[in-house]
């Protein structure tokens, strides 16, 4: 497991797009069909965002837990097969007849509460052998999985309200108190461990697959963890919270060229002095789960471990905040110690970055990040124009899950900034997606990716995030079958081939 030190071609897909049944895309055929496609035409990686659940707006970045699945991807046809479900039960799922079109987030969580349901229902007659796989997955999941299961089935519980408005009992999490829901819910929190279960069989099932293809799987992890988290809840010493649970300092960034009060996120900051004397034992079990499901990893928000933008509290904008350094070299020494001395990990380092942070990321030889759609601006020292990318440590993009489509992106530029990529092309735009495409594949940078929206040529309908909006993202699926991408990916293939780039 390390970071791609060939010159590799990549695409962004986040799994909830694939198309199937069931209103969201899932770990079944579409996925395997995915996987194949991309290993035929030397596509060696394959880039996601956090597999984890979304919160309401369907945001995999802030999750209510950041080491547990999304059951939103859970496949129902492979239960059937498998004898842990029955046709019947699928069939009686909300949005069962749901196929194509956008996710449906209102439908998505009572379907996946449903289907967690069933396979409790179910498990009594499963056979021993599949009762003691459980059991044995249960006992080394123990760090995450008991807190993850009690929260969501407590959450539901208190009709959604966040951990710090349940009763005190169960908000600071009192013994009595639990084993009280633990005795009473039994059947709740089995349906949860079951979906985490069956999730990761399915998941580690793709992993072995795509190995076989030669195609590496590239996660992402937030730097911080949702407020209303079973995280927090669990270690909230760990976090900056007052007794009652409300935040103490939050998270963000400051006042920019593109925001003048900044951004505020809502997230609490971390007791940093807490972590180094307990030795990152928090964080280095979230990075050590993380590696258990991805070959590679994006550190969203990198800059952070080497000093945080910190809010109190109780601000509204992120503009009264401080710099407040953060021990990312001791975090990243054991860390690179533990995975021998080879840290499988990309750094998020987009924005205004310091020297402080350019050392600790050239440090531990992790590969930073170049935007293709920020380089036109006609400033000859911007550092994302391909003739300023030295050097082969870097994952090239068109663009990310965060930006534009290329082909929105062109039609919102201008006449001067068409003029420069066709410059830099060397040639009239005609097909701007692909087009500056190649030039990523052209760079020095050992990985280029690309989304697959792309590779599509699609525009901003397509598009999966807009940052600083809350409504609308997330939600874009494939319209077509895996297998009418063929073509696509075979010209993809071919032409990261003619950059030397194969898996």
């Amino acid at each position: 497991m390390k970071v791609p030190d060939l010159r590799r071609a990549g695409v962004l897909l986040h799994p909830t797009a694939l198309p199937g049944p069931g209103g969201c895309g899932s770990f079944g055929q579409a996925c395997q069909d995915w996987l194949a496609l991309l290993g035929r035409h030397g596509i060696g990686v394959w880039q996601l965002l956090p597999l984890a659940p979304t919160d309401g707006t369907g945001s995999p970045y802030s999750s209510p837990s950041g080491s547990a699945l999304n059951p939103w991807l859970l496949d129902g046809e492979q239960l059937v097969q498998q004898g842990f479900l029955q046709w019947a039960d699928l069939e009686m799922l909300p949005g069962a007849a749901a196929g194509a079109g956008r996710l449906d987030l209102d439908a998505m969580p009572a379907r996946s509460q449903a289907m967690g349901e069933a396979l409790a229902r179910r498990w009594p007659a499963q056979p021993a052998e599949q009762k003691q796989a459980f059991a044995r997955w249960r006992r080394r999941q123990r760090g995450w999985l008991a807190d993850h299961a009690l929260f969501m089935v407590i959450r539901r519980l208190q009709g959604g309200q966040p951990w710090w408005l349940w009763p005190e009992p169960l908000a600071r999490r009192q013994g009595l108190a639990l084993r009280r829901i633990a005795a009473q819910q039994a059947s709740g929190l089995l349906a949860e461990e079951l979906l985490q279960w069956q999730l990761q069989r399915q998941w580690l099932q793709l992993r072995k697959q795509a190995e076989r293809s030669g195609v590496q799987v590239l996660g992402d992890l937030p730097f911080y963890v949702a407020h209303d988290s079973a995280d927090v809840w669990a270690h909230p010493a760990l976090f900056s919270l007052q007794g009652d649970g409300r935040l103490t300092a939050q998270s963000g960034v400051p006042p920019d060229y593109f925001s003048a009060t900044g951004q505020l996120w809502g997230t609490p900051v971390y007791r940093w002095p807490l972590h180094l004397f307990t030795g990152f034992r928090w964080w280095l079990a979230r990075l050590q789960r993380q590696f258990e499901l991805f070959d590679l990893l994006r550190l969203d928000h990198f800059r952070a471990l080497q000093a945080f933008w910190s809010v109190p509290g109780d601000a509204t904008t992120a503009e009264h905040g401080h710099w407040a350094w953060f021990p990312g070299w001791p975090l990243l020494t054991l860390l690179w110690l533990r995975q021998g001395m080879n840290l499988p990990l990309i750094a998020e380092d987009l924005g205004v970055i310091t020297p402080a942070v350019e050392a600790l990321r050239d440090g531990f030889g992790l590969p930073g990040m170049k935007i293709l759609q920020f380089a036109f601006n006609g400033d000859s020292t911007n550092p994302y124009l391909p003739a300023n990318i030295q050097g082969p440590h870097w994952v090239v993009y068109t663009g990310t899950h965060d930006n534009a489509t290329t082909v929105g992106w062109w039609q919102s530029l201008d006449g001067d900034s068409r003029q420069r990529l066709a410059e830099a092309v060397g040639a009239p735009i005609t097909a701007p997606a692909w087009q500056l495409l190649e030039l990523a594949l052209a760079s020095p940078a050992n990985l280029a990716v690309v989304p697959l929206q792309d590779l599509l040529e699609l525009d901003d309908r397509a598009r999966f995030n807009t940052p600083g909006t809350s409504s609308g993202n997330w939600t874009w699926r494939l319209e077509q079958p895996i297998a009418d991408l063929e073509g696509k990916l075979q010209g993809y293939g071919e032409m990261a081939a003619r950059y030397q780039r194969r898996s």
